[in-house]
């Protein structure tokens, strides 16, 4: 079979969400000194394309604000690892700890520590995390992976078989995109039928790779798979290529051009979708200095950053907040996001 391929569906005011956006300093009610201050941004690991862009932006915070705020985390998507790190920060008295969880519920305990100390904990991919002053989320979680799969079954023709990957199971954003997507399949597209639980890549395009071997022996049949990682995709996409499958099967998933470009040109992979990760930093960081400030968080309010302009409260989860700021990208657009 041949894919049905279609275009790219990104508004003018998508493509403007993605340019690095200048943060305005502390409110001039603050009552701290901002050289007073400091914050660190505790990632899933280093090393990897998605995080190095998210420094980018925690830079750009500090040069703006005047606070000391940089960005740490460990070689590897380890929970472990991650949990000793804001140990450590808590231990040096930061005052403010921001973190993209590998596994939120790991975390709980130590964020009650630090939290317990005095230190304002954000979070980011963790909608429902307990332990958090505020967790600030691009996007609903939900909506994105039922975005995903409203363009993943059009490339299917709306009929067959699909496979999803997660960076982790105990990733929550992850998770809550597959099963978005999965819940979109069931309501709108009855015929698009994914083959198993979600398979974990460890963060690892490598694992990706072998893994989609597999599944394309174990499912000859297969005409999509959904990515999670930002380097699921490019797995997948390398195992497309290997595989003379570019044409048949459709790949589709969360990663950014520096990571998934050269398989978008080749059509190994169909789309990408993702959020810019510099401004989700400073997005984090914006919030931070607001309640380290005694600020009150409340809904439609402007973080001065592209798709963080009318920042809205979950209903369900008062500590969560939302932006607006995913985008589409194929290789037809690609080169206007040049991260």
């Amino acid at each position: 079979m041949k894919k049905t391929k279609i275009g790219a569906a990104v508004a003018t005011a998508a493509a403007a969400a993605l340019v690095l956006a200048g943060c305005s300093g502390a409110d001039s009610g603050s009552s701290t000194d901002a050289s007073d201050l400091r914050f660190v941004n505790v990632v899933k690991l280093t090393g990897v394309g998605w995080f190095d862009r998210m420094d980018e932006g925690i830079v750009a915070f500090a040069s703006d604000s005047g606070i000391d705020a940089t960005q740490t985390g460990a070689d590897d998507a380890s929970p472990e690892k991650q949990v000793r790190l804001v140990e450590d920060l808590i231990a040096q008295g930061v005052d403010a700890i921001t973190v993209v969880p590998n596994s939120p519920e790991s975390l709980e305990g130590v964020f009650q520590k630090a939290r317990d100390a005095g230190i304002v904990v954000v979070t980011h991919e963790a909608a429902s995390q307990k332990n958090t002053d505020a967790d600030i989320e691009a996007f609903d979680n939900t909506a994105y992976g039922e975005t995903i799969m409203d363009n993943l079954a059009e490339c299917m023709g709306n009929e067959g078989e699909y496979a999803a990957f997660v960076g982790q199971v105990t990733a929550e954003s992850h998770m809550q995109w597959v099963a978005g997507a999965l819940a979109k399949a069931a309501a709108d597209y009855p015929d698009v039928v994914r083959v198993e639980d979600p398979l974990e890549s460890k963060e690892d395009a490598d694992i990706a790779y072998e893994q989609t071997k597999e599944l394309m022996k174990k499912y000859p049949n297969l005409k999509g798979i959904q990515g999670s990682s930002a380097v699921d995709v490019a797995g997948i996409g390398r195992a497309m290529e290997e595989l003379g499958l570019e044409d048949s099967v459709c790949v589709m998933g969360t990663s950014i051009p520096s990571i998934a470009g050269k398989f978008l040109d080749s059509g190994a992979v169909d789309k990408i979708f993702f959020w810019d990760p510099a401004l989700a930093g400073q997005a984090m960081l914006k919030i931070a200095e607001k309640l380290v400030n005694g600020e009150e968080l409340s809904s439609g309010m402007d973080l001065g950053l592209d798709g963080y302009d009318n920042v809205q409260q979950s209903p369900d989860v008062p500590t969560t907040w939302y932006g607006s700021a995913w985008v589409i990208v194929d290789k037809d657009n690609a080169a206007d996001y040049p991260f």
